[in-house]
């Protein structure tokens, strides 16, 4: 079921990530073990056809694996481990917008609070509807958590692809075979794509995403807004206000979907912006630090060990050296 997907994915993949000509569409090839991965996940969705790949943020740890539909909801940083190569995912960066017009089209007047059945009523049937394994039993595993019925609180969903989303999916990759058609067809392929996963277990969690007024859709915003601002000294009180919440609710819903405290998702965008700059400049410990909002040195070197194991060159030095590796396909 899923061999031409992986050919059209081998075929048009890149180095690693790849943004195509396809609008939204992003491949992840990945042939040889690297070490774990600093990542911003977006809200997307990711279709996995072969390998599979271990996510950790904060105290949450899920994988994906081949054949799989992972849903992300909200922007979060992770460490990713490919646990399985080779690796090959298509990954559909959700628009918010395309996704509520969608929702208009099949509810002219739905009840977004009502997250029983199947997602979106009435089309579970028509769309290839799946079954959503708990996260112990299977998908996308997250500590301590099982297969939600309703929204996930965590924003993660994961589900098995079925024949008519593979299919969907693999004419939307495909698409890349023949870029005069992209114009044309990709708005409605991504429709389509979209279509099957509300008339799956994944609807009510993408119906959420697609509410201006929600918990969740809240603490999106007050993740963006700390994303945007995360070199900036931040309080809980100015992100609650952000959110529209106490400060109590925040820190609930927050941890809740990220597996972290909003402070604590902060200091982990600030760390690895610092990693990122340590390997990709010439630059100081201290520079950095500076740069991602620490006012400590001290204090900068104390939590990046803690966080990666070496003090910040050691481990930027050691960065590099694997990447050596890897280039010399050691």
């Amino acid at each position: 079921m899923l061999d031409e997907l992986v050919a059209a994915i081998a075929r048009h993949g890149g180095d690693m990530w790849s943004d195509t000509a396809v609008p939204r569409q992003r491949l992840v090839t990945l042939d040889e073990p690297v070490a774990p991965l600093d990542m911003l996940y977006e809200p997307m969705v990711c279709f996995v056809v072969q390998g599979s790949k271990s996510s950790v943020a904060g105290d949450r740890r899920w994988t994906s694996g081949c054949g799989e539909v992972f849903l992300n909801s909200l922007v979060l940083p992770v460490t990713a481990t490919f646990e399985e190569v080779p690796y090959r995912s298509a990954v559909l960066r959700l628009d918010g917008g395309m996704l509520a017009e969608l929702l208009l089209e099949l509810e002219p007047d739905p009840d977004p609070r009502d997250t029983r059945g199947s997602g979106t009523r009435g089309i579970g049937a028509q769309a290839g509807g799946v079954h959503t394994r708990g996260a112990q039993a299977g998908g996308a595993h997250a500590d301590g958590a099982s297969g939600p019925p309703g929204p996930d609180p965590e924003g993660r969903l994961a589900t098995p692809m079925t024949p008519e989303l593979a299919d969907a999916v693999t004419r939307w990759v495909r698409l890349l075979d023949t870029p005069q058609d992209i114009p044309a067809l990709a708005g409605r392929i991504e429709t389509e794509i979209l279509y099957r996963l509300l008339g799956s277990e994944l609807g009510p969690t993408l119906r959420h995403f697609a509410l201006d007024d929600s918990a969740a859709a809240r603490i999106r915003t007050a993740a963006r807004w700390i994303y945007a601002r995360f070199t900036e000294p931040l309080g809980i009180e100015a992100i609650a206000a952000v959110a529209h919440m106490s400060t109590a609710s925040l820190h609930r819903h927050f941890k809740a979907a990220t597996g972290m405290s909003p402070l604590r998702f902060q200091k982990h965008l600030r760390l690895q912006e610092a990693r990122r700059l340590l390997l990709a400049e010439d630059t100081t410990a201290a520079l950095v630090a500076e740069r991602v909002g620490y006012v400590s040195a001290t204090q900068f070197n104390r939590e990046y060990r803690r966080t990666y194991g070496l003090p910040p060159g050691q481990d930027a030095a050691r960065l590099r050296d694997r990447l050596a590796d890897v280039r010399r396909g050691a």
